[in-house]
């Protein structure tokens, strides 16, 4: 006789509760100290509704230690357990006085269907309910009862007031934001900071709070990838609460996961999201190389249903009381959402980028909104320019011609070696297709000499030391190719530039990184994806995109490396003749800031979701028609171009099947057709029944699983990498590629053209108000413009609605990029430069010139006046003279007072002065203030 619902949901719950712990016993055969927890079914109790009392039975009733400390109320599934809650508080508060109990009312209540449960902790300070994954084990709960009321919810409202220390503004108020949000008992709360401005320290900060005064027993900080665990270990070993001379680690035991084993001792826990899921599966081990690829660049998980997860006695749910997840890709929020969703657990996110599906997997909680604009206008993060290099190949591709007895070069995939082979027809390859299928090198090195010949002209004028550069590349073969042509073109050593990938062998990544981080070189490093995610290279000012990048969330992780700002002294230790980090650039050479970006791409625009990754996948069991379709497809492709003895070895690692069988197979599992023909005879409906949606799933899983078993099979998987990783590319040595175009991208222009109407909007608003606009919009100039009224200025500039934290350069470098024909040398590095750029907004016709340039100009015109008339100066005269004139060039007037300053000071200053001059020195002065400050 089939079971009805209700014995179905207590059948299920009763595994539950032995799964955690707990030793199941009906009411009449009880043993309250069989086990360290007991659950008791049908529990008999009384309990009053105002005068009236009122009996029933609790349908478990739970004791630990042999004395009672909860409920659990049972309801078939589908049955809404909110409107169960006043049922089991009666339930708390039923318990006959003579039966031992831990506290009363009892203090731990559940509703459980066996497919959703919920909890309630009657003595956090405002009890709630909350869905968990499954109960908690009787030691948990005696844990719980323990701590009274110092419950972790309690404590959070207890917080004590965060001192500012070193804490910027941002950083400050997130963390503030943060501990209000939990204090209010918010399960999930999404911090949103810009790249740059301090999320990691940030967290870091938050977790030595919430364990030095909430009690927080454990803290899991989940990151992207194995080589951002090390940077954030980092980051907690060298951090120091203000006052203290104890490091975190000193104080609280951190682990960086390198194991699938977690110390009793540890207070946070650092790994990525798919240790974790095969933690969770109960792997005694996890091989470290599935951790060197970020889930940005690998598109993560496909589309589908999320990674089904068990309990795991070794790691329950209440393992953790917080996990922090930094700055990870968008799938830990639907396919992996399970194994974040395991935990019973508050969530705190971290991104620079965040999704729809982000906001929305954090309850629209964003505690903190930290934005790359207000990061800039707070000096908090550096602006960039946007330089577009449009090459002919790159942007339609080129063809290598077949003739007789002409041989092309054409390099394996795998091991790089090249050997000679004659086409058999003209090879046409599309853009899509350059540094994959078809390799040609004067696409490369015209990239390449674009780059350095542009570099210490129209960039970084003046400048002789390449900054320090970041190249991202398409694969790590093309990588290679990069690092080679670079190497030539600026005709250096191996020093110069450097591969940084997870397939960097000899030096690890780590020291390489380390080396371009606080090292004169390499000056250039190319990479695929080790250093585009969450890596800190402050010194940073170029990045050379030379690959396309179709999500939004991981093209702005990419641009954030450029965004960090350093200390003049500290750039200049790597880089000698750097002034100081004022912007960042941007050479585009694939169009990546012009196309359009989704934030979810689909599968088909998702190219770099390798073989390996898919492969993978099939491994850890997952089945959905997304994967099953996507592997087909490339099955397909791969079976065309294998040879006899690359499908000989596939077959053999299949048990016998051919890779047009297996493509077949997979094919067929998501067939349609196929699968409501399967669910009719699987269900035994009658030809002309139509399955139910559930048949129809049920049926088209098995066969998904089935098709997709034998790649469970490591041989396979390997055979099928090496061989698709072993296939040709044909280099195109012949073709040799033109420049197209060279200058600030469209949207460059577009956004410098936005900018600067604000500009011109706000001083000709406030012309009136500010004084030194007054003075420059007076006609004639009016005398009188100091140094303090252009200050003034630009602490307005930096306010909305301009906004620039850095406005004189700021502006500038807008004006290069509007209008390139009306500026002269390198400016908006003085303050004073803001006194040229509004007179050239006032005065639009004519040229943008540096201060400085326009007083020396000035200066050679004066002192040809005076030699033409017969007055001329001695060589000590011209001395102090030369003085006079750059301090008006940075200052813009001088007076008595500046003689005490360097360098005057040090030749006597106002009496020195006096000497050089007599009683012509005031004269003088006032004749050189009216002239050069002009």
């Amino acid at each position: 006789m089939p079971l009805t619902p209700e014995q179905q949901a207590r059948e299920e719950i009763d595994g539950q509760l032995e799964a955690c712990g707990w030793t199941v016993q009906d009411f009449s055969s009880m043993d309250i100290h069989a086990g360290r927890g007991v659950a008791v079914r049908e529990y008999p109790l009384k309990w009053k509704t105002g005068a009236e009392t009122k009996s029933g039975s609790a349908d478990y009733l739970l004791y630990a230690d042999g004395r009672a400390i909860g409920v659990v109320e049972a309801k078939p599934a589908g049955h809404t357990l909110e409107g169960v809650l006043p049922q089991s508080e009666q339930y708390t508060e039923g318990l006959d006085k003579r039966v031992p109990a831990w506290s009363r009312p009892l203090p731990f209540a559940y509703e459980s269907t066996g497919k959703v449960t919920q909890f309630t902790n009657g003595l956090d300070p405002d009890p709630g309910s909350r869905e968990i994954f499954a109960f908690h084990r009787p030691e948990e709960l005696l844990r719980l009862q323990g701590l009274g009321d110092a419950q972790l919810r309690a404590k959070l409202r207890r917080m004590p007031g965060l001192p500012k220390g070193r804490l910027w503004d941002v950083q400050h108020e997130a963390i503030q934001e943060l501990e209000r949000s939990l204090a209010h008992g918010r399960q999930r709360a999404l911090i949103q900071m810009a790249t740059g401005s301090g999320k990691t320290f940030t967290a870091v900060t938050a977790c030595h709070r919430l364990i030095k005064h909430a009690g927080a027993e454990r803290i899991l900080f989940l990151v992207d990838r194995n080589n951002l665990g090390k940077q954030t270990l980092r980051e907690f070993q060298e951090f120091r609460d203000p006052g203290s001379a104890y490091t975190f680690s000193d104080e609280f035991p951190v682990q960086r996961l390198v194991g699938n084993r977690i110390k009793a001792s540890s207070k946070v826990v650092i790994t990525t999201i798919q240790r974790l899921y095969s933690m969770l599966k109960g792997d005694p081990e996890y091989d470290p190389a599935n951790e060197d690829e970020s889930l940005f660049e690998s598109g993560g998980p496909l589309g589908g249903e999320p990674v089904p997860v068990e309990y795991t006695p070794g790691l329950p749910p209440e393992h953790f009381d917080f996990i922090v997840i930094d700055e990870c890709h968008r799938s830990i929020y639907n396919v992996w959402r399970q194994v974040i969703e395991y935990f019973d657990a508050f969530l705190i996110g971290l991104t620079a980028t965040p999704s729809p599906q982000t906001v929305g997997f954090f309850r629209n909680n964003v505690v903190q909104d930290y934005s790359h604009m207000k990061a800039v206008a707070d000096g908090i993060n550096v602006g960039y320019d946007i330089y577009r290099i449009k090459t002919k190949i790159t942007e339609e591709g080129g063809a290598v011609l077949s003739e007789a007895g002409t041989y092309v070069p054409k390099r394996d995939r795998r091991t790089r070696e090249t050997t000679h082979a004659e086409l058999e027809a003209d090879l046409t390859y599309t853009a899509n297709q350059l540094d994959r299928d078809v390799v040609a090198p004067d696409q490369i090195r015209l990239v390449a000499r674009t780059f350095r010949d542009h570099l210490f002209t129209k960039i970084f004028p003046g400048r002789t030391e390449v900054p320090k550069t970041l190249v991202f590349a398409k694969t790590d073969s093309h990588a290679d190719d990069i690092v080679k042509v670079l190497k030539e073109e600026f005709g250096k050593g191996n020093e110069f530039c450097r591969k940084i990938t997870s397939k960097t062998t000899g030096a690890s990544p780590e020291d390489l990184l380390s080396s371009f981080r606080n090292s004169y070189n390499p000056r250039i490093a190319v990479t695929v994806d080790m250093i585009a995610t969450g890596t800190d290279v402050k010194p940073l000012e170029c990045l050379l995109f030379m690959r396309n990048v179709n999500s939004a969330g991981y093209f702005e992780q990419m641009k954030g490396r450029g965004v960090r700002v350093i200390e003049p002294g500290d750039l200049r230790k790597v880089t000698p003749d750097a002034e100081h980090k004022t912007h960042f650039v941007i050479f585009d050479a694939v169009g990546v800031c012009e196309r359009d970006k989704t934030v979810s791409p689909p599968l088909e625009r998702q190219p770099s979701v390798s073989m390996k990754r898919l492969l993978q996948m099939a491994a850890m069991g997952m089945a959905h028609a997304d994967l099953v379709s996507s592997l087909a497809s490339r099955l397909a492709r791969l079976g065309r171009r294998v040879d006899e003895s690359q499908a000989a070895r596939i077959a053999k690692e299949a048990g016998g099947a051919s890779l047009a069988a297996l493509t077949g197979a997979l094919l067929t599992s998501i067939d349609a057709q196929g699968t409501r023909m399967a669910a009719v005879e699987r269900f035994g409906l009658a030809e002309d029944d139509e399955p139910t949606p559930e048949q129809l799933d049920t049926v088209e899983q098995e066969r998904m699983a089935e098709a997709l078993k034998p790649f469970t099979k490591p041989g396979l998987r390997k055979a099928i990498v090496e061989i698709a990783q072993s296939l040709y590319q044909i280099i195109d040595e012949a073709a040799i590629d033109v420049l197209l175009d060279f200058g600030h991208s469209e949207a460059a222009v577009e956004s410098a053209r936005s900018k600067l109407d604000d500009f011109k909007r706000f001083i000709e608003e406030n012309k009136d108000e500010i004084e030194a606009l007054r003075i420059l919009y007076s006609r004639p100039y009016r005398a009188g413009l100091r140094y303090r009224h252009v200050k003034e200025l630009r602490d307005a500039l930096r306010s909305p609605p301009v906004g620039i934290h850095d406005p004189e350069n700021g502006l500038w470098r807008l004006y290069e990029a509007l209008e390139p024909d009306k500026v002269e040398g390198r400016g908006g590095n003085a303050l004073v430069d803001l006194v040229a750029i509004v007179r050239h907004a006032i005065e639009p016709g004519g040229t943008l010139v540096p201060v400085a340039e326009q007083v020396e100009a000035r200066y050679r015109e004066w002192l040809a006046e005076k030699e033409h008339v017969g007055q001329t100066f001695t060589p000590r005269q011209r001395q102090w003279l030369d003085a006079i004139k750059d301090h008006i060039a940075s200052s813009l007037r001088i007076g008595p007072d500046d003689f005490e300053d360097v360098p005057f000071n040090q030749w006597g200053g106002i009496g020195g002065v006096y000497r050089a001059f007599g009683d012509d020195l005031n004269p003088l002065l006032a004749e050189l203030n009216e002239r050069l400050a002009a």
